[in-house]
Order: structure tokens, then C-alpha cells, then sequence
């Protein structure tokens, strides 16, 4: 059931992401939930989440090369210590008393600078420590601990917000990174050893671009998670607009309706883990991905608490299975040498191109108000997906 775990070094860094993970939520949380109160705007609420994965817009294509040329765990303790470093500075911002939405703004950019660079190193990272036969396990439990932390994380931070303000929020933060750290130094690793021919970084984006549209699997795949990106992840990033302005709830609500999503992802994740190996992959990312479009036009309807929660529980659901199943097939898919820079085009078609989605919703939610904005983005996901992953037979060929 969990393979991924008879690693000795998978089972380190489980461990301390599982920690980092629930502090990034707390922070997330936090963030919008500030942003809100500073500005009292859904526009800026959708601004400042563009402008915190921007970053990986710009560099997540050179950070993939980067990936596939130097040693991933001492990449990946730079951008670790620099997320903690930004997020510490937040912190102390807000404890100070003398936080405005331009500090936020900034430091949400040089967080996402840090995870621009993190991603494809951490991703392509895992594929190292247990190897293609128990890959689709561990992507399944990073997810798992992604999304199990989304549970926890903003129940969490809606409680201390309600108590204490958010800046705890973003201390918390700041020191969940310290075991991810801690697990890196004392992984038994053998010597990094770098390819005997040295290329230029942009020759090296120039031939993993060229062998990624070349197949039509990764191309089908690709296009898919973009869509879902621009489309259907505003729909988390307004959620704070939904609860206060929508449902007309507080901060507490609005940590269960991000726990709600956590929850969901959970199970997806889980199952995932335990059922990936005997499944179609690839129809079921084509049924996941039909259903998260379908659930954001009814989440967009709904009114009720009770009804909104178990919305949410089934979005997280068909988001993570429609994630994790694009991250593995494109891993699986890959060659060992090219892995860092698929999942660097991974990041950027599902993460880097996101704050045009944001920006664009928040602007419809102010303009049109926010059911109608969501309900428009996933009627989209919905079109998409039926015109795309749906009618590709290589993409329901791929197990």
C-alpha cells in the first residue's frame, strides 16, 4: 500500500514535508484572509495569489534545467531556507504592527521565486529516492501530505486568526520549513555527479520543449493541467470572497471550507496510492478532471454551509486526482534525464500561468460578482476537457 516508504531517505523527507506542507496552508490562509482585511477587495485577493506564483511563470523553464544539471538536495536547501527567511519577515511585519498590502506583495513574490525553483527539484527529487516502481506510491503520498495538511492547516489558521491575528499564522510558517532542512542534511546520498557535457541552460530548455510537444501524450497531458490552472484553481483562490461576501461568514467557516478541500484530497490521494496500480491512469484523469468542472459550476449555485462543505470535499477529490495523475504520467512517461524539465513545464502550465486565472476571476467577481465568475470558469473546465483529454485515445491508452 505505501511502498514509497521502504526508503530510508523517502521516509526523511515525508516526513519534514509533511510538517512544511501544514505551515504553507496556515500561511495561505493567513495571507488571503489579510489581504482581505487590508483592502477589502476581491481584486486584490486574486492579485496578490497571481503575484505569489508569477514567479514560476518566469522561471520555472530555466529552473527545470537547473534541476537536471546540479546536486536537487543542495537546490533545494537554498529554497527551503529562503522561503522560511521571507516568511519569517512577513511575520514580523505583521507582529509589528506595521503591515500594509505592498509588504505582503513583495514577500508573496520572493516566496514564489523560491518555489519556482523548488518544484521541479523537489518533484523530480522524489522520482530518485524510490525509482520508477514505486513512483506513482510516492507521488500519491506527497500529495496525500500536500492535501492532509489542507485538512489541518486552515482549521488551524482560521482558529488563531479568530484569537491572535494572522501573523502567528505566518511564524508558524516560517519555522515549518526547519525539518524539511534537517531531513536533506542527514539523507545518506550518493555523490552528485553532473553530466560530462556541459550545455548551455537554454540549449537544455530548448531540447526538453522540443521533446515534450513531440509526444503526444505529454502534449494532451499538458494542455489539460493548463487549462484546469487558469480556469479552475480561481475557485480556491476566491474562496475567502465566498465565505465572508457570499455566505456571508467569518474566518473560522473559511477555514473549514479550505479544510473541506484538504479533506477531499485526502481521500483522492489516498485511494490513488493504494488503487493507482489497477485503474486506466489515464481515463480516470479524463473522468476527474470532467467532474472538478462540473462540481465548480454547482459549488457556484450553492448557499448552504453543509452543501458548500461537501462540494468542496468532492473539488478537492477530482483536483487531486487530476494533479497527481498528470504529475505521474509525465514522470512515468519522461526519460531520467529530461524528468526535471518536464515537471518544470508541469509547474508552469498548472502553478506558473495560475495568476492570469486569478487576476482574470477577481476582476469578473468584481464586475460580474463571484458565482458568475466561477461559474463561467468551470463551465470552461467542462468544455475543455470534453474537447480535449476525453477525445484523446493516447490518453486513454496510458495506464
Amino acid at each position: 500500500m505505501f511502498g514509497a516508504l521502504r526508503h530510508r531517505n523517502f521516509r526523511l523527507f515525508y516526513g519534514g514535508v509533511v510538517v512544511s506542507f501544514l505551515g504553507l496552508w496556515m500561511h495561505r490562509v493567513a495571507q488571503s484572509w489579510l489581504v482581505l482585511e487590508l483592502t477589502d477587495s476581491a481584486f486584490y485577493v486574486g492579485l496578490v495569489d497571481a503575484l505569489g506564483w508569477l514567479p514560476v511563470l518566469v522561471f520555472s523553464l530555466y529552473a527545470g534545467a537547473l534541476a537536471d544539471r546540479v546536486s536537487k538536495r543542495r537546490l533545494l536547501l537554498v529554497t527551503q531556507l529562503g522561503a522560511a527567511t521571507f516568511a519569517l519577515v512577513l511575520a514580523g511585519f505583521v507582529l509589528a504592527e506595521a503591515v500594509t498590502v505592498w509588504h505582503v506583495v513583495v514577500l508573496a513574490a520572493l516566496i514564489g521565486v523560491a518555489f519556482a525553483f523548488d518544484i521541479p527539484a523537489r518533484q523530480s527529487f522524489v522520482a530518485e529516492l524510490v525509482g520508477r516502481e514505486d513512483l506513482t506510491n510516492a507521488v500519491a503520498l506527497n500529495a496525500s501530505a500536500f492535501n492532509g495538511s489542507r485538512v489541518v492547516g486552515p482549521a488551524i489558521a482560521g482558529l488563531l486568526i479568530a484569537a491572535v491575528g494572522v501573523g502567528a499564522c505566518f511564524l508558524i510558517n516560517g519555522l515549518s520549513y526547519l525539518p524539511v532542512v534537517a531531513a536533506l542534511l542527514v539523507m545518506r546520498l550518493p555523490p552528485h555527479r553532473p553530466a560530462a557535457v556541459r550545455r548551455s541552460a537554454w540549449a537544455d530548455i530548448r531540447d526538453g520543449l522540443r521533446f515534450i510537444f513531440a509526444d503526444a501524450r505529454l502534449r494532451a497531458l499538458i494542455l489539460n493541467i493548463a487549462t484546469i490552472s487558469i480556469f479552475g484553481l480561481p475557485v480556491l483562490v476566491l474562496m475567502p470572497v465566498v465565505a465572508r461576501d457570499v455566505l456571508e461568514l467569518g474566518a473560522v467557516e473559511y477555514g473549514w471550507m479550505m479544510s473541506a478541500v484538504g479533506l477531499g484530497a485526502v481521500i483522492g490521494a489516498l485511494s490513488l496510492a493504494v488503487f493507482g496500480h489497477r485503474v486506466p491512469r489515464g481515463r480516470l484523469l479524463a473522468g476527474s478532471s470532467l467532474a472538478y468542472g462540473v462540481l465548480i459550476v454547482v459549488f457556484s449555485l450553492a448557499r448552504s454551509l453543509p452543501l458548500v462543505l461537501a462540494l468542496l470535499t468532492l473539488l478537492g477529490l477530482t483536483l487531486i486526482l487530476t494533479a497527481a495523475l498528470s504529475n505521474t504520467l509525465l514522470q512515468t512517461i519522461a526519460p531520467d534525464a529530461m524528468r526535471g524539465r518536464v515537471i518544470s513545464l508541469y509547474a508552469l502550465s498548472f502553478v506558473g500561468i495560475s495568476p492570469f486565472g486569478a487576476v482574470a476571476a477577481g476582476a469578473a467577481a468584481e464586475r460580474f460578482g463571484t458565482p458568475a465568475a466561477l461559474m463561467a470558469g468551470g463551465a470552461v473546465c467542462v468544455v475543455g476537457t470534453a474537447l480535449g483529454v476525453m477525445r484523446s485515445r493516447v490518453i486513454a491508452e496510458t495506464r
